[in-house]
């Protein structure tokens, strides 16, 4: 097997008293798409920031791209790219002259790699726009855009679609795999579980601490063991309260217009009968499947 791209192992990182990064141990292969899923203040951007060589371990070490990136991260950051929560983009700038100066950082000059990029994120249209009169979700564009210009190997995303609208997330979500059918490596940040769903491996964060990395599919099969029930109730609040007190449920939660349930000793039948003798109507109970959100909140507990 080929050398991972990112190796990481007993990262730690303290502040203090606070421990805001773990012991994590994880590896990222070449081409893959990598999710680092968690809430805000799980971890996730200070990892990113080790990795970068931005902030030094408190103990453990990690190698990015073949370099250890506390001894070497210079080399580091000139072959990586990286798009951070609030990218520096200047409003009074337009894309094109956004683009052409933070190339410039890169040593890039080439105008047709500069176009070329523009044409890449989907910017083509807009070189003269004002940073300031574009849209959030053309905004992402562009700094992914500054990201890409020097044909990175490896990309960084932190919360790369946080506070854009779903078309836009798709979108950019398109962008992501195109990127990664040309070979580049993508370890993205988020705490959307839907988004997780897109990559082919998804690490779980909380408080620090990687609880699991695996395939989606292999998360739900391995940490959701009982069975998923949608419950269509009436009336809806008073059904969850039945629920929740019922014995051998694992987790009731409100999913909308309903009621979901999980549970490896109770089925169908029994959530039926015990809602029955409560008066309580039931339109339906079908079986349902397990989500990312069912397994963020299964390791959580």
């Amino acid at each position: 097997m080929t050398e991972p791209v990112i190796s990481v192992q007993n990262l730690t990182r303290k502040f203090g008293d606070f421990v805001a990064v773990d012991h994590i141990n994880f590896e990222v292969h070449k081409g893959e798409i990598v999710g680092y899923l968690g809430p805000n203040g799980s971890g996730k951007t200070t990892t990113i920031r080790m990795l970068l060589g931005l902030l030094k371990p408190t103990e453990g070490r990690a190698n990015v791209l073949g370099y250890d990136v506390f001894q070497q991260s210079e080399e580091v950051r000139a072959r990586v790219g990286y798009m951070s929560q609030k990218f520096a983009i200047y409003d009074d700038l337009t894309t094109l002259e956004n683009l052409t100066f933070y190339g410039g950082v890169y040593g890039i000059t080439d105008k047709d790699r500069i176009a070329h990029t523009l044409e890449l994120v989907g910017l083509n249209g807009h070189e003269s726009t004002l940073t300031r009169n574009l849209s959030t979700g053309w905004r992402q564009r562009l700094s992914l855009g500054i990201a890409l210009v020097h044909e990175p190997k490896l990309l960084f995303l932190d919360e790369p679609t946080s506070g854009v609208d779903p078309t836009a997330r798709r979108a950019f979500w398109d962008l992501i795999y195109e990127l990664a059918e040309n070979g580049v490596t993508i370890f993205v940040t988020t705490h959307y579980m839907d988004e997780a769903e897109y990559c082919e491996r998804v690490g779980v964060m909380r408080d620090g601490k990687l609880l699991a990395m695996d395939t989606p599919t292999n998360l739900k099969r391995t940490i959701i063991t009982g069975d998923v029930w949608e419950v269509f109730t009436h009336p809806l609040e008073r059904g969850l309260e039945i629920l929740q007190a019922m014995d051998g449920v694992d987790r009731v939660g409100l999913a909308g217009d309903h009621v979901r349930v999980i549970s490896a000793r109770v089925g169908k039948e029994a959530l039926q009968s015990r809602l029955s003798r409560e008066k309580i109507q039931v339109e339906k109970i079908e079986r349902g499947e397990p989500t990312l959100e069912d397994v963020f909140l299964a390791l959580a507990r």
